[in-house]
């Protein structure tokens, strides 16, 4: 992976913890045990502090950073999807960032929320526990169901298995010049969209 010291910071990585060769790590960041960091994701520990804790991951094309004497965190399995930008923020333990979601300096996101695609959180703005948060800019929702936090979790764990999968067998090759016949499929698991959880429990749509 490009990794990089900086003023003599070295970067952290757990050996249990899958950072993908395309993503970039500079200076005073600390990846936790189990995490999962994808393709092209920038952790910039060039000015403040940035730590992953245990089980999270920080999705592909995701930017963390921060301002001087800042500390960047996403606390065990926090779960930050593609493209989200966090910047001197804390996400607190078992919430999601969705996907293009902003969240900014000193703010926080609270346990097992869910920060809805493409939402603005701003820079200060203190959210609550167990909530969906949606808009530009963002503001509490509602309370998330048991179902859509227990889908939240089935999701995190999938990115834990991914961390395992990919240590065992993630390899760089060429790729086929056709498809070969009776070409298998990857193993399924139970995990699917939440519009697919709604319509099964036959409640409305959500906008995480």
């Amino acid at each position: 992976m490009p990794c990089y010291a900086i003023d003599g910071l070295i970067p952290v990585v757990h050996p249990s913890a899958y950072v993908h060769p395309t993503a970039v790590l500079i200076g005073d960041v600390v990846i936790g045990p189990g995490c999962y960091i994808g393709p092209c994701a920038s952790l910039r520990g060039d000015f403040g502090r940035i730590v992953i804790q245990e089980g999270a991951n920080v999705q592909d094309s995701c930017v963390v950073h921060g301002f001087p004497k800042s500390e960047t965190v996403v606390e065990r399995n926090g779960h930050i999807g593609h493209g989200a930008v966090l910047h001197g923020c804390v996400v607190r333990h078992d919430a999601l960032v969705g996907m293009n979601a902003v969240v900014m300096d000193e703010a926080e996101v609270g346990a097992f929320s869910i920060v809805a695609a493409c939402a603005f959180v701003r820079a200060g703005q203190k959210l609550p526990e167990k909530s969906l948060i949606a808009g530009l800019p963002a503001k509490v929702m509602r309370e998330l169901s048991e179902d859509e936090m227990r889908w939240k979790r089935q999701g995190t764990e999938t990115y834990q298995q991914l961390t395992r999968r990919c240590q065992a067998s993630l390899v760089e090759v060429q790729p086929l010049a056709a498809e070969e016949a009776g070409r298998p499929r990857l193993q399924d698991n139970d995990y699917g969209t939440l519009q697919a959880l709604k319509r099964e429990s036959g409640s409305g749509s959500t906008s995480a």
